[in-house]
């Protein structure tokens, strides 16, 4: 789905915008995947490991 937003127009439209295509989505759990991630190892150990640097 595209949503055009014209400059100048105000914010409280826009925002009208984004919540209409939020609850239009089949997924509605998309607001979850927003902010941080939360990992149980390093994540330069990870890097490392998937560049394979070291061998």
């Amino acid at each position: 789905m595209v949503t055009i937003i014209k400059k100048g127009t105000p914010l409280t439209e826009i925002r009208k915008q984004i919540n209409e295509i939020i609850y239009r989505s089949k997924d509605k759990g998309i607001l979850k995947y927003a902010g941080k991630l939360k990992l149980d190892i390093d994540p330069l150990d990870f890097q490392i490991e998937i560049r394979n640097e070291w061998e």
